[in-house]
C-alpha cells in the first residue's frame, strides 16, 4: 500500500526527541515478533500517548516501502536538521562606518586590544603607535617606537602582536630582529630585548599563551624566505630570555641573539624551525594550541598552506602541506570547530580539516576578486571575508551560505593596498585598515524580529494575476505569499543549488518566473516549480547578476559586464539557451549594473562609473549619454553634449533607474544616498537631493505605478516616502536641488533594505520590502506597517489603529460615509485620512498564519 507522506509529515511535525525514543523502542518490538495493524496503532498511541489511528495506519502501512530501522534513522535526522534550522542566522546590522585618520601618513600594520586597559592600540610601517579609547575610538597617547638598530627614515614594521601574560608587544622589522616593547608605561614603550641574527626578514608574527598555564607561550615567526619558526617559551612571566650575558645596544636593551637560541643556549626557551614554503615568503603564520601545530600560508602556488605538527616532547616537526592554484593570502582557525579558513587568490575561501589536508571540506563561492583576509566569529558558527575589489562577506559555516554582502562603503584609496582585519566581538567592532586610514564597523545589539525566511531576503515581486507576493533568499529559496493573509502559500527549494538568487523578474502574462543566481544562470520557472529553461548568462562563469529585464522580443540580463547580454525570444525552443550579441557593443565604461525600458523603444541602463546611457531597444544603438554636473567645476552644459563627450567625469555609481511618465521622466539612486531627476529628451539633469544622509553606501527606490509616489530605503533599514507629483514637473534651466515633500519615515527593518516593490493590490497602494534581517513586510502608504509575511498574531496581541492612505490617481479611496471617490488635483499637499479597517487588515492581525499547511517543492530536483 503506497504511504501518504503528507499524513506522515504532519504526525512528525508533531513529535520530539522523547516521542521518536518510545517509537524507537516500539519498532524494536515490532522487529522481534509480528505485530498485526490494530496492534501496532494500539501500541503506537499508548507509548506515544498522542497522534490519530489514522496517522498511525499510515506510519504501518509505510512499512511496504522501507523497513522499520530506516524509518525510524530517517526520523530522526528529520528531527536534528529541524532543530538545526530552527536557529536562524542572525546577519550584523552595521551601523554607519567611521573613518578614523591616524596621525602619521604611513600605513597601519596592526591593530590591538588591550583587554587590561580598554583600549586600541595601533602600530603603523614607521613604527608609529597610537592609543584610542576603546568607547569612542578617540586618540588618546601617539608614540614612536626607538630602535637603534636602524636609522629612524629606515625604520620598517612588518607585524606586532600582543603578548598580555607578560604585557609586552613583539614587533618585526626588516633589519631582520624582533624587539620586545613594555607598553606598562604607555608613554614611553621601552624596548627590553632584541632578537637579532635572524637568516631572513620576519615577515609575520603570532602568539599564543596557554589558557591554564602561562608560563607556557609559543612565539611564531614566518619570514620572507619561507620559513616558519617557533620560541617555545617555559617561564615567559619569570622571564623570556635568561640574561647569561651583559650585552646591550643604546637603547639599553638586551641582545639575544638566534643561533644562541638555536644552540640551546637559553634554558628559559627552545626553537623549532622548518623550511615551510620555497620559493615564496609566508604571509601568515597561526600557532593552533590546541593542536600543538602551527599552519602557516603564502602565494606561492607550490605550496600554499603547511601545516606542522610538532612531535611529543621533541623539536621535531611532522609537515603536511597542500598546493592550491594560485595561492593564499590569509589564514584563520576556528577554536570550537577546529576548522581552517583560507583567502585565497581564486577568490575563493576554503575550509579545511587540519588533519585532513588531502582536500578542503568546502569552498565557499561569491567573491568576484581574491580573497585577501579572512576571520572567524570565535562565539559563533560565522566567518568573515574581505576581497581585493572591497567586498565584505559574512558566511554562516555550517549551511556553508553567504548570510550578509556590504560593499560600497569602504574608502577608495588609489594605489596597491593590503586591507586586514581586526574583530572585537566582545565590543562587536570591525576595524579595517586602508593604508594609514582606519574604517571601523560596529554593529548593533541583535533585536528580535519576525522572520520571513531563514535567510536574508534578497528581492520581492508582486504578482498581479495571482494576488501573490514572490520573495526569494541568499539560501537560493522562492517563497510563494497570499497578499491578503501574509500565509505562505508555497516555497521552492534550492533554485540555484548552493548559489544566492540576487535579482528576480516576472513576465507580461505573470506566469513564468526569472530566477538570477550568482552561479551566473538565469533560470524560468512556472508556479508548479518546474524549471523550463536555463539561460548561461556567465557562459559558465560563476558571476553576480543585478538584474534582469524583459523587452519585447528580448531578454537583457547584466550586472558583471560593460555590455549588455541579450537573450532572442526565438533561442527559447531548447531548456538550455544561450545568449546572442548585442549590437550596441562596449559603451559603458563600468560594469551595467541596471536598466529601465519605456514603450515603444526606450531603453536605459546605469553603469558601475556612474554613467546613465540611453538607447533605442530596437535598433539597439546607443543615442545619449547622461551625467550629472561635477561640483566645483565648469562643466559644459549636458544639454549639447555628444554620446563620446568625456568632459564631465562620473561621482556615483547607478545602481537603480526607473522611467516615469512626466517632463523629467527618468529617476536614478546610487553610493551616496543621492536621487536625481532627469529628462531623457534633452539629455540633462534636473533634479536632485540627498534622501539619505550617512555614508553607508548604495540606497534602493520604487516609485508608484502613477509616478507620483517615491520611496527610498538604506542600508539602516530605514524607509522614507517622498511626494514628488509636482517636482521638477516643469524643469528649468538649472538644477533643482530642493527636497520633495517628505511624507512619512520609518524603520519596519533592522538591517539593509535590499528591494522595494510598489504596487496596487484591488483599491490599495501597498509597499513591500525586503531585507538582510530575513523579513519581509508590507506597508500602507504613507508608512503604515501592517505586518511581516510569516507572522503569528493572535487578535488578542493585535492594536486596532486606524491605518492611514495617501490620496492618489492611481488609487481608490473608500470614504467612510458615502465611498465616493476623494481626489482633488488641485490641492497640491497630499491628502490622508482614516480609514476603516478591511479584510486586509483583519486578515493579517488575527490569522495564524504559520498553522496552514503549505506546499513545498524541491526545485533543483525539478531542474535535473
Amino acid at each position: 500500500m503506497q504511504t501518504d507522506t503528507m499524513e506522515v509529515a504532519q504526525l512528525e511535525s508533531r513529535m520530539n526527541a522523547e516521542d521518536y525514543r518510545k517509537l524507537q523502542n516500539l519498532f524494536l518490538v515490532s522487529a522481534s515478533r509480528s505485530l498485526s495493524r490494530i496492534q501496532f496503532i494500539d501500541l503506537a498511541w499508548s507509548s506515544v500517548g498522542h497522534g490519530s489511528e489514522e496517522e498511525y495506519g499510515f506510519l504501518f502501512d509505510s512499512k511496504e516501502c522501507i523497513d522499520w530501522g530506516g524509518l525510524c534513522s530517517f526520523l530522526l535526522m528529520e528531527l536534528s536538521n529541524k532543530l538545526k534550522n530552527s536557529k536562524t542566522v542572525s546577519a550584523p546590522c552595521w551601523k554607519p562606518p567611521r573613518t578614523l585618520t591616524c596621525p602619521h601618513r604611513d600605513p597601519v600594520q596592526k591593530v590591538l586590544y588591550l583587554q587590561s586597559s580598554g583600549q586600541y592600540l595601533t602600530v603603523s610601517k614607521g613604527g608609529n603607535v597610537g592609543l584610542r579609547d576603546a568607547e569612542d575610538m578617540s586618540l588618546l597617547h601617539t608614540h614612536r617606537l626607538q630602535n637603534s638598530t636602524v636609522a629612524p627614515k629606515d625604520l620598517w614594521v612588518t607585524d606586532v602582536v600582543l603578548m598580555q601574560n607578560v604585557d609586552k608587544i613583539a614587533v618585526a622589522f626588516t633589519s631582520k630582529e624582533v624587539c620586545f616593547y613594555d607598553f606598562v608605561c604607555e608613554k614611553t614603550f621601552s624596548c627590553k630585548c632584541k632578537l637579532q641574527g635572524l637568516n631572513f626578514t620576519p615577515w609575520c608574527l603570532d602568539y599564543w599563551v596557554d589558557p591554564c598555564n602561562p608560563d607556557q607561550a609559543v612565539l611564531t615567526i614566518g619570514d620572507i624566505g619561507g620559513r616558519v619558526s617557533a620560541l617555545y617559551f617555559t617561564s615567559a612571566q619569570i622571564f623570556l630570555f635568561e640574561r647569561f650575558s651583559l650585552r646591550t645596544d643604546s637603547d639599553s636593551a638586551d641582545i639575544i641573539l638566534w643561533d644562541d637560541l638555536a644552540k640551546g643556549k637559553h634554558r628559559s626557551c627552545y626553537t623549532v624551525t622548518h623550511q615551510a614554503h620555497a620559493p615564496g615568503w609566508v604571509r601568515k603564520v597561526r600557532y593552533l594550541g590546541s593542536l600543538e601545530a602551527f599552519v602557516s600560508c603564502s602565494i606561492a602556488p607550490q605550496s600554499s598552506i603547511v601545516i606542522g605538527w610538532r612531535e611529543k616532547e621533541s623539536t621535531s616537526l611532522r609537515i603536511t602541506s597542500y598546493s592550491t592554484k594560485d595561492g593564499v593570502w590569509d589564514v584563520d582557525f576556528h577554536i570550537g570547530l577546529g576548522l581552517l579558513a583560507t583567502a585565497g587568490v581564486d577568490h575563493h575561501v576554503l575550509l579545511w580539516n587540519p588533519y585532513v589536508t588531502s582536500e578542503p571540506v568546502c569552498a565557499l563561492g561569491g567573491h568576484t576578486s581574491p580573497v585577501i583576509a579572512v576571520c572567524f566569529l570565535q562565539t559563533k558558527q560565522q566567518l568573515l571575508s574581505y576581497s581585493k575589489d572591497k567586498v565584505l562577506c559574512l558566511w554562516d559555516v555550517s549551511s556553508q551560505l553567504c548570510t550578509h554582502r556590504l560593499a560600497g562603503v569602504f574608502p577608495n584609496i588609489q594605489g596597491d593596498t593590503h586591507p586586514f582585519l581586526f574583530l572585537n566581538e566582545e565590543r562587536q567592532h570591525l576595524v579595517l585598515s586602508f593604508n594609514s586610514l582606519l574604517l571601523l564597523l560596529e554593529s548593533k545589539r541583535e533585536e528580535k524580529k519576525t522572520s520571513s525566511h531563514e535567510h536574508p531576503v534578497t528581492c520581492v515581486l508582486y504578482n498581479s494575476r495571482f494576488r501573490q507576493v514572490v520573495s526569494s533568499d541568499s539560501a537560493s529559496s522562492v517563497i510563494f505569499w497570499l497578499t491578503d493573509t501574509g500565509q505562505k502559500v508555497k516555497q521552492f527549494h534550492r533554485c540555484h543549488g548552493d548559489a544566492e538568487i540576487s535579482t528576480m523578474a516576472l513576465d507580461v502574462t505573470q506566469t513564468r518566473l526569472f530566477t538570477a543566481g550568482a552561479d551566473g544562470e538565469v533560470k524560468v520557472w512556472d508556479f508548479n516549480g518546474r524549471c523550463l529553461h536555463r539561460m548561461n548568462a556567465g557562459l559558465g562563469r560563476a558571476v553576480r547578476l543585478s538584474q534582469v529585464l524583459l523587452l519585447k522580443r528580448s531578454i537583457l540580463v547584466m550586472g558583471w559586464e560593460r555590455k549588455l547580454t541579450v537573450f532572442r525570444l526565438h533561442s527559447f525552443w531548447q531548456s538550455t539557451v544561450e545568449p546572442c550579441e548585442w549590437k550596441g557593443g562596449l559603451q559603458h565604461r563600468g560594469a551595467v549594473l541596471c536598466a529601465a525600458f519605456q514603450p515603444p523603444q526606450t531603453l536605459v541602463t546605469g553603469s558601475y562609473h556612474g554613467e546613465i546611457i540611453v538607447w533605442n531597444s530596437s535598433t539597439e544603438k546607443a543615442l545619449r549619454k547622461l551625467r550629472p554636473h561635477d561640483e566645483g567645476e565648469d562643466c559644459k552644459k549636458q544639454q549639447g553634449a555628444t554620446f563620446n563627450d568625456s568632459s564631465c567625469k562620473h561621482i556615483q555609481t547607478v545602481v537603480s533607474v526607473i522611467i516615469i511618465r512626466r517632463a523629467a521622466d527618468l529617476v536614478s539612486c546610487g553610493g551616496s544616498g543621492t536621487v536625481r531627476l532627469w529628462s531623457t529628451q534633452h539629455a540633462r539633469l534636473v533634479g536632485q537631493f540627498t534622501a539619505h544622509e550617512g555614508d553607508l553606501g548604495s540606497i534602493v527606490i520604487a516609485v508608484s505605478p502613477c509616478g507620483e509616489y517615491l520611496t527610498t530605503a538604506d542600508r539602516e533599514g530605514t524607509v522614507k516616502i517622498w511626494d514628488v507629483k509636482y517636482y521638477c514637473l516643469t524643469p528649468g534651466e538649472g538644477v533643482n536641488k530642493e527636497l520633495p515633500k517628505l511624507l512619512s519615515s520609518f524603520h519596519p527593518h533592522l538591517d539593509h533594505v535590499t528591494h522595494l516593490e510598489m504596487c496596487l493590490h484591488g483599491d490599495k497602494l501597498l509597499l513591500l520590502s525586503a531585507s538582510s534581517d530575513c523579513s519581509l513586510a508590507l506597508s500602507y502608504l504613507p508608512g503604515e506597517t501592517v505586518g511581516f509575511f510569516g507572522q503569528v498574531n493572535k487578535c488578542t496581541q493585535v492594536q486596532r489603529l486606524g491605518l492611514r492612505n495617501t490620496t492618489c490617481k492611481c488609487v481608490i479611496k473608500k470614504n467612510t460615509d458615502n465611498n465616493t471617490i476623494n481626489n482633488n488635483p488641485a490641492n497640491s499637499s497630499v491628502k490622508i485620512q482614516n480609514t476603516l479597517i478591511n479584510s486586509v487588515e483583519k486578515s493579517w492581525g488575527c490569522k495564524d498564519i504559520l498553522q496552514h499547511n503549505t506546499l513545498e517543492y524541491s526545485a533543483h530536483q525539478c531542474c535535473a
